[in-house]
């Protein structure tokens, strides 16, 4: 049973720089939220026994900011910024391989489209290892947590 002052309660992603954004990434953003709430483990070095947590996740001056909160929303115990060109590489190349699994849905083999979706699947878990590793001593996550803290990552590179 997990402890539930080490996780995250409530999630907003900063949508300032949001653009109209397609009915699949919609559809991937409140699927990673609603899973993300429903089961994680997320644990700042900080402020480790002040949860649940409520994350704002955004982009300030190239940086992708954690800024993590009490769960009422009221007071930021703690902020963890990262470069956001740590990510470009990994994200850009998801996105390709998306991109690719989108079309091949609609027009390629069942056997090309699991081959696509195994790389774009691995691509997924590379950048979720990639973010637990640029966290590690500051913010204490799960595999799952990562995945898909890491899809909204990709999500907030979306710019149009």
């Amino acid at each position: 049973m997990r402890d539930d002052r080490h996780r995250i309660a409530r999630v907003a992603l900063d949508e300032r720089t949001v653009v109209r954004r397609s009915a699949e990434v919609e559809h991937e953003r409140a699927v990673a939220i609603f899973d993300l709430i429903e089961d994680n483990h997320f644990r700042p070095v900080d402020c480790p026994d002040r949860g649940p947590f409520a994350l704002h996740l955004g982009v300030e001056d190239n940086r992708l900011v954690f800024d993590i909160r009490a769960e009422n929303e009221e007071e930021t115990l703690t902020k963890v910024v990262l470069p956001i060109s740590t990510f470009r590489t990994i994200v850009r190349d998801y996105f390709m391989v998306c991109d690719s699994y989108y079309q091949a849905i609609r027009r390629a083999s069942p056997s090309q489209i699991e081959a696509i979706d195994m790389g774009r699947r691995g691509l997924h878990n590379e950048g979720s290892e990639l973010l637990r590793e640029r966290l590690a001593g500051r913010i204490e996550i799960d595999h799952d947590t990562a995945r898909r803290l890491f899809t909204l990552i990709c999500i907030l590179h979306i710019r149009g």
